[in-house]
């Protein structure tokens, strides 16, 4: 029972950080999000899974993929409340507009958008919108978008083991740090999730790419800032979920 009861709760307070669907988040306690880290890939996958309804039902009505692809994001959109496209756009504000550390943090923690971070949203919106458009049939774009979806949340949990919080406050320091077998268990979720949704071949070329470019942005984020913030894990999943999609998309 007490495992049961350990994960609906991890599962809950995922789902209840990850979406806007109507659940409590203090129905979990004192439950950190860094526990529930093996979760990440599975509330992943059911927002990928819904994300792909809606491009099904666009399709459905007869739009074409264009419009149908760009439904299915702001459908994302709605269902996170735009939490990871906020934080690329408060990364790419911050890294790119501020001097030094202190400045970039600064920027970080200003919840109005700049210019980087406006393009950064768009370029966010278009990449993935032009890669569904691309992949054409709806059966094959829907399984991509569960599989970037889990894959990317997947990701996070390995970055906040790696990196330490660039500032004591902040969601980056309240989440605390996953352990090392939650990290492994959302890797191996989300690998699994990816490698089924797109084939054994595309899938590990989907992932190999999202891990190279999201290690590179880890590493940018050390040099940068000393470490990670809520904002800056925003712009790994975002950055995550592009590049499988992207990589879904390519003939």
């Amino acid at each position: 029972m007490r495992y049961s009861a350990g994960f609906f709760t991890g599962f809950l307070a995922a789902t209840a950080f990850f979406t806007r669907l109507p659940v409590d988040p203090r129905a979990a306690g004192e439950w950190r999000l860094a526990d529930s880290a093996w979760a990440f890939p599975l509330v992943g996958a059911g927002i990928g899974g819904t994300v792909a309804l809606a491009l099904l039902s666009a399709q459905l009505i007869g739009l074409p993929s264009w419009p149908a692809a760009l439904l299915s994001v702001l459908a994302g959109l709605a269902l996170t409340g735009a939490l990871h496209e906020d934080g690329l756009a408060d990364t790419a504000d911050g890294f790119f507009g501020g001097r030094n550390r202190e400045e970039k943090l600064a920027i970080l923690r200003d919840s109005r958008q700049g210019t980087y971070g406006v393009l950064a949203i768009v370029l966010s919106v278009l990449l993935r919108t032009a890669a569904l458009a691309g992949i054409g049939d709806v059966i094959h774009a829907g399984l991509a978008l569960v599989a970037a979806h889990a894959a990317s949340r997947a990701a996070l949990p390995a970055a906040m083991v790696g990196l330490t919080p660039a500032r004591p406050d902040g969601l980056g320091a309240t989440a605390g740090t996953p352990r090392a077998r939650g990290a492994i268990a959302a890797a191996l979720i989300g690998a699994a999730i990816a490698l089924a949704a797109l084939g054994p071949v595309r899938g590990a070329i989907a992932l190999c790419l999202a891990g190279v470019i999201v290690f590179a942005m880890a590493e940018l984020a050390r040099r940068e800032i000393g470490g990670y913030t809520g904002d800056v894990l925003g712009a790994f999943q975002q950055v995550g979920e592009i590049v499988i999609l992207l990589a879904a998309s390519a003939r």
